[in-house]
């Protein structure tokens, strides 16, 4: 399968050398490693804020592919989908994976060899098992509350 994300003429390792604001928008989105965890429904324990990642996938995610069906025009269809950008990815950090390029990035990380960016093959993130592929469950199928039936543990 292609990556339908364009990864090529990019500026040569961007996330280690230029700010999230400083990015071009073809370098933001070449952050995504399209593992599909974002479109995940998460659950958030009231006492403690802490998140959990549910595999109650989010109407739009195509499980086998692991991208929004519907990305340039998910707001039409899921008005409170997160647009995340260098100006709100502060405040989206709490929920986000902890494999998320955007949040290792953000906390001046490493990407992990598996990121197309590093593997230059957007299929190591599934060789890897860091993606959602074939794990998930519908939403308008799993009443929301049996959610935490379905709460998946992410890898360190």
């Amino acid at each position: 399968m292609s990556d339908p994300i364009k990864r090529d003429g990019l500026r040569r390792e961007f996330w280690t050398r230029v700010p999230m604001a400083k990015m071009t928008e073809a370098e933001w989105e070449a952050l995504c490693d399209g593992c599909g965890k974002c479109c995940l429904n998460k659950l958030e324990d009231a006492d403690t804020g802490e998140v959990a990642l549910t595999r109650v996938a989010c109407r739009l995610l195509d499980d086998a592919t692991c991208r929004c069906t519907q990305y340039d025009i998910r707001h039409q269809f899921v008005p409170d989908c997160i647009r995340l950008t260098p100006e709100t990815v502060a405040k989206h950090m709490y929920w986000l994976p902890r494999t998320c390029a955007y949040r290792l990035v953000y906390e001046g990380r490493d990407l992990f060899d598996w990121h197309p960016l590093i593997s230059g093959d957007s299929q190591t993130v599934q060789e890897a098992g860091v993606s959602v592929q074939d794990q998930t469950v519908s939403e308008f199928e799993t009443p929301e509350d049996e959610w935490e039936d379905h709460i998946i543990e992410e890898p360190l």
